[in-house]
């Protein structure tokens, strides 16, 4: 069965490039824009079922999709954001200059980076196969999570170990596809952008 597993569009702290984490941020006039383009693939893709995670971002991009659908949007807390602990709220910037060393560790080696009062990139894996063991999907699936998530869930697939985080491609709006048969998740396409248009943010400048 076919799954369509979504970033969140683009938000208020994405543009400001403030580290988001397990707080919460609107999304931005183009994130709302993004949802709705989404929305659209997802009709297309005859989409019969909505999980997101519990953050705002996440359930206001999938809330079009299941209103066309005429669905409810399902809850899953293992797919929400990875806690980045005393970093949540602060600026990039802030962070490259205050706390270098681990902002350097966090960019070159994330699978090695625990946040204070936060996650490991190893935890969210571990909520992923959770999450992605448990799911069984019966129709085709549309998932709205967050960044980290999506890239776990990729390099996952693809049978990388967690050194790749980075190396993968991942969007606001945009959307991995895979094919779950039973246990196996099998990758079909890293990053769907085409529905989005000119609607494609500017990831470079985000807090990631």
């Amino acid at each position: 069965m076919r799954v369509y597993l979504a970033r969140h569009g683009e938000t208020t702290w994405n543009l400001a490039g403030r580290y988001q984490g397990r707080r919460e941020s609107e999304l931005s006039p183009l994130g709302v824009r993004q949802a709705s383009a989404l929305a659209g693939a997802m009709d297309a893709a005859a989409v019969g079922r909505v999980v997101s995670s519990p953050l705002l971002r996440c359930t206001a991009t999938a809330q079009p999709t299941a209103e066309r659908r005429h669905v409810p949007v399902e809850i899953d807390d293992r797919l929400i954001e990875i806690a980045h602990g005393t970093w949540e709220g602060r600026l990039r910037d802030e962070l490259a200059a205050n706390d270098p060393d681990r902002y350097r560790a966090w960019r070159h080696d994330p699978a090695h980076v625990q946040f204070e009062g936060g996650e490991s990139v190893q935890d969210v894996l571990d909520r992923w196969r959770s999450f992605a063991a448990a799911l069984a999907p019966q129709t085709p699936t549309l998932v709205t999570t967050h960044d980290a998530v999506v890239r776990v869930a990729l390099v996952d697939a693809t049978g990388r170990s967690l050194d790749a985080f980075w190396s993968v491609r991942v969007e606001n709006g945009a959307y991995a596809v895979f094919d779950v048969v039973g246990p196996r998740w099998v990758l079909v396409d890293e990053c769907v952008a085409d529905h989005l248009g000119a609607l494609r943010a500017d990831v470079g400048s985000q807090a990631l």
